[in-house]
């Protein structure tokens, strides 16, 4: 869209905010800085793509309105400055795994294709890249060493991992893994789900171990071979620039950009291969499946700089597992549910008793009941006196000495009446038992 106007501009910014569900200002309103700033990039981007002279791509994507100064503030969260920090154990001058040294190196490697990567995440506006690039590292040799690839949680590293990390402020891979290490294990993001902020450690959560590693490695800063024997065997996290204009808006290709040397963003590499004559390593981004090829980035390798391309070669490191993972507890039953109340009790039309009674007619004329009592017993036999109740299994009514009786009891009652009196029958035979009659109450009305 070469000399694109401001008309012209405006309904492509309107179709940007719709895409990406941005509630964007009337682009007419004087002073518009959103738009303004969309305006520049989507001409800066124009421009690129139409030179036709680069390896790679530039295309809008969520972050098309921002300043790169706003980008940087925002969505990046590298420390580089905690390298230093006590936490850590493995000194990064070391030499790489021993295991690594002989590596037969194949010609391109994609942990994607051997479902060793999850899928882009997106750490929104919180700068926990450092985060995002452990748990990847992570997922990848779990799934490499037990067949199972698990998502696991970036929050529980926001959240605890506070000794030397600084949540949402920044924090640095190596300082997450000795975090994992010590605390025997991750949990999943399924169990801790990630929110873009920081909140109080949840101990429970933090106690759940799903995933652990034995340790990890760092690889010699500016060891290019040494980080490529790496990534053949498993996903690496790694440190680069990424705050360059360029870099915000990739949208494919191999990416061969300017881009400085102050290392701000935590990503991982997934893989490697050749293009067109120019190597390549496979990036996995943090800033979801819209930004980028898919979320990804193909970035160039051998450039001939000891640091590589936006320093990529500078502070690599990587999870060592051997094992399986701790063992989980058995989950618990699901509790029975509780059982449903009964129903109320319709006395007639307009009469009912609650749940659990028996309605009792206390004032019947005829056929018809006046009156309605609720005797407290379910399902209970009502006496002939209209003013007591008995319990089903005591269904004989016995006003005289206040007691509801079996039927076998009122048999004995009535063949040796002659001989014993009724107190002396209820002590003298375990046949005649009773329980106390139940007066009824007067109902609910409806």
């Amino acid at each position: 869209m070469a000399g694109s106007s401001d008309s012209d501009l405006s309904g492509e910014y309107a179709s940007w905010c719709a895409k990406f569900g941005k509630e964007c200002a009337s682009s007419n309103s004087l002073g518009d800085r959103r738009f303004e700033t969309f305006k520049e990039n989507f001409r800066y981007i124009e421009e690129h793509n139409r030179a036709g002279k680069h390896s790679y791509r530039l295309g809008l994507n969520q972050f098309s309105d921002l300043t790169s100064e706003e980008f940087r503030q925002r969505f990046l969260g590298l420390r580089p400055d905690l390298i230093d920090s006590p936490v850590l154990k493995m000194p990064r001058d070391s030499d790489i795994e021993e295991g690594f040294q002989n590596v037969d190196l194949p010609a391109s490697v994609d942990w994607r294709k051997h479902g060793a990567v999850t899928a882009p995440k997106d750490q929104g506006s919180c700068g926990g890249c450092w985060a995002f690039a452990t748990t990847g590292a992570i997922e990848g040799i779990n799934q490499i060493v037990t067949g199972q690839l698990m998502s696991l949680s970036e929050q529980e590293l926001i959240d605890c991992d506070k000794k030397a990390d600084k949540g949402c402020d920044g924090g640095l891979m190596e300082n997450a893994y000795q975090f994992i290490v010590e605390n025997g294990g991750l949990d999943t993001e399924t169990d801790y789900p990630y929110h873009a902020s920081e909140s109080h450690c949840n101990m429970k959560k933090l106690n759940s171990r799903v995933v652990a590693i034995d340790g990890y490695e760092a690889i010699p800063d500016g060891d290019e071979q040494a980080l490529l024997r790496a990534v053949a065997k498993q996903p690496v996290s790694v440190a680069i620039e990424g705050a360059s204009k360029d870099f915000q808006h990739y949208a494919s290709g191999v990416f061969t950009g300017h881009c400085g040397e102050e290392i701000n963003h935590g990503v991982l590499i997934v893989g490697y291969g050749t293009e067109d004559g120019l190597d390549y390593w496979i990036v996995k981004n943090s800033w979801a499946a819209t930004w980028g090829d898919g979320g990804f980035v193909k970035m160039q390798r051998n450039t001939g700089k000891r640091g590589g391309l936006c320093s990529i070669n500078t502070l690599a490191s990587y999870p060592v597992k051997s094992g399986g993972n701790p063992p989980q507890p058995e989950p618990r039953p699901p509790s029975p549910e509780p059982p449903s109340p009964a129903p109320e009790q319709q006395c007639d039309k307009f009469n009912k008793c609650p749940s659990g009674t028996t309605c009792c007619c206390r004032f019947p004329i005829g056929p018809k009941c006046l009156l309605w009592g609720c005797c407290g017993v379910e399902s209970a036999v009502c006496c002939p006196d209209h003013q007591h109740c008995c319990p089903h299994d005591y269904p004989v009514c016995h006003p005289k000495d206040g007691l509801c009786l079996k039927v076998l009891a009122m048999l004995f009652l009535f063949l040796f009446s002659w001989v014993l009196t009724t107190q002396d029958l209820v002590q003298s035979s375990s046949d005649v038992r009773g329980v106390k009659l139940t007066k009824s109450t007067l109902p609910i009305w409806s």
